[in-house]
């Protein structure tokens, strides 16, 4: 009987039959159970060792705690008192001193002038006597004249009515001038001729100022020219919203050699 149940065939003979039995699978399989059994035998050991160790070293702990406690001795020793001079307590303040009061009086009424000062006031002769006749010095303050700025009237280009010679024609300023110029004989002798402008301002009040050459030819002419216009008389003043102004007037003077 024993030796049919040795001829029988285990598990793993049976799974790795006809099987290459060198491989490493059949080996460990053939351990397995060994294997096993010592690795829960390890565990086990690792496992109490972790539970059981934090106890056992309390227990130590508590142990050589007793033992130390055990062994202190508390040796008391006659302790001096300290002798700490305690030093007195300041006097007391003086007490304060009795305030003098001074006692209310009521002031009387008397005459401040006496009797006997009466007689040093002046008299009327005496005040006469020390009054000198002098002369007074009248101090009369001249009154500052005032200066006022006189403002430049506008002068205008163009205005609502223009100024005007004589009875307003347009020839009648050209008649004057050629009435009244007179050529000059160093420009007639050089044959010098051509047009002067001549600008001026005709005043609110119709005279002629400012009177100079914008564009000239020759000196002599342009004197000639300045003199007659110079010497004009009197123009109707220009007009602006029906009040006179001064207007800016450019006139044209020819000369021509005959």
């Amino acid at each position: 009987m024993e030796n049919e149940l040795k001829n029988i065939p285990s598990f793993d003979d049976i799974v790795f039959e006809n099987r290459n039995k060198e491989y490493g699978a059949y080996n460990i399989r053939k351990k397995y159970n060994r294997t096993v059994l010592w690795a829960m035998l390890v565990g086990t050991i690792i496992l109490g060792t972790v539970i059981i160790t934090p106890y056992v070293m309390a227990s130590v702990s508590e142990r050589r705690q007793q033992k130390e406690e055990k062994a202190v001795t508390a040796e008391m020793e006659k302790l001096d008192t300290p002798q700490e001079e305690i030093a007195p307590p300041p006097p007391p303040p003086p007490p304060a001193e009795a305030q003098a009061v001074v006692k209310y009086v009521a002031p009387v009424v008397v005459d401040s002038v006496k009797t006997e000062d009466r007689g040093d006031f002046a008299t009327v002769d005496e005040v006469k006597e020390t009054v000198t006749d002098e002369a007074v010095v009248e101090v009369v303050e001249q009154p500052k004249e005032e200066v006022q700025e006189v403002k430049e009237e506008e002068v205008f280009l163009v205005v609502e009515e223009m100024p005007s010679f004589g009875t307003g024609d347009a020839n009648g300023f050209r008649s004057y001038v050629s009435a009244n110029m007179k050529y000059p004989e160093v420009a007639a002798e050089n044959g010098i001729q051509g047009r002067v402008f001549v600008q001026f301002v005709v005043e609110s009040d119709g005279r002629l100022t400012n009177v100079k050459v914008i564009r000239g030819v020759d000196p002599a002419l342009d004197r000639e020219a300045v003199r007659v216009v110079e010497g004009s008389p009197r123009w109707n003043p220009g007009k602006q919203r029906g009040k006179p102004v001064r207007v800016s007037f450019t006139f044209p003077i020819t000369f021509v050699l005959q």
